[in-house]
């Protein structure tokens, strides 16, 4: 299931080219999208986490069998229904330096890969990451949207690069059986 951040819904490149490398190995991809009510900017974690809830959870809810939540920033505050469903996921730009995502992740059974970069100050934080998981894959000056200062072609390489380890994620810890084992960077 694709999960969007605050803006530009669940079809941004991140988000798209997850969905894309879930769909080639079986599974289906749920996309949840949505505009985030104006009320909500400025809003405290706890009201933020409750409207994300109130958008995934039906749709978790009708996903048949087991899923993957893949999910950019606002997103992650899906990380708590991940948690208690013990679903495995991917997010992109985790706010990490909100409480309430981080004791969502700490809950969590289920092994999820952070992705993050070195210049996204307000959200990211490379300890607390490598202190909950793992998996993480931190790009070095990439800033919220995983775009660097070097240019587009540079930024489009970081996207084929946190692409790659999602992938790597999914073959070797969500479906290790499958036969598309490959190795984290």
């Amino acid at each position: 299931m694709i999960v969007p951040g605050r803006m530009f819904g669940p079809y941004q490149p991140l988000t798209f080219y997850a969905g894309l490398a879930a769909m080639a190995r079986g599974a289906a991809v749920q996309w949840v999208d949505w505009r985030p009510p104006d009320e909500l900017d400025g809003a405290a974690p706890a009201a933020l986490k409750a409207w994300v809830v109130g958008e995934v959870a039906p749709v978790l809810d009708r996903v048949a069998g087991s899923a993957v939540l893949i999910g950019k920033s606002l997103g992650t505050y899906a990380a708590g229904l991940a948690a208690q469903r013990s679903l495995p996921a991917v997010w992109y730009t985790p706010l990490l330096l909100d409480d309430v995502v981080v004791a969502a992740l700490r809950a969590s059974t289920a092994p999820f890969l952070l992705v993050g970069g070195t210049a996204d100050v307000q959200y990211w934080d490379a300890s607390v990451a490598r202190s909950l998981t793992p998996y993480v894959c931190e790009i070095e000056n990439a800033d919220h949207g995983m775009m660097v200062p070097q240019g587009l072609a540079a930024s489009a390489a970081v996207l084929g690069e946190v692409t790659t380890a999602v992938e790597r994620f999914l073959d070797d810890v969500v479906w290790p059986a499958a036969g598309h084992a490959t190795r984290m960077p």
